[in-house]
Order: C-alpha cells, then sequence, then structure tokens
C-alpha cells in the first residue's frame, strides 16, 4: 500500500513526488536526444517523449516501491 509522505505537517501523495522526478529526469533524456540528434529518426516526437515519460515513471515507481520502502 502507498503512503502519503509528511512534509513540514503538509501530507502529499507519493506518486505526485514520482511525477516530479519522473519529470526531471524526462527533461534530461530529451536534452540528451536533441544533443546527440536521435529525434531525427523518431516519427512523432511529442508521442515519443510521452512513451519515454510512461517508461520513466514506471522505473521510478518501480525503483521507490522496491528499495525505499
Amino acid at each position: 500500500m502507498r503512503q502519503d509522505l509528511n512534509i513540514y505537517g503538509i501530507y502529499v501523495p507519493a506518486l505526485l513526488l514520482e511525477l516530479v522526478i519522473t519529470y526531471a529526469l524526462s527533461m534530461l533524456v530529451s536534452r540528451l536526444f536533441v544533443r546527440l540528434d536521435l529525434y531525427r529518426h523518431v516519427w512523432h516526437r511529442a508521442l515519443f517523449d510521452l512513451a519515454i515519460f510512461v517508461c520513466l515513471l514506471g522505473g521510478v515507481v518501480y525503483f521507490s516501491s522496491e528499495f525505499l520502502s
């Protein structure tokens, strides 16, 4: 069961923090893809970015439930 996090008396859902971490990771991956010019191989950039975000979110949720609980 997922827990809420208590940050200075404010209860924050764990998924919200995982989404923020995933957003930061997806921005790093996107910048890496731009720098390496890998987006030229992608047909639909927005759809590809969404897929990367979902994959990263799955990894962050798995990591947080597996190692931090």
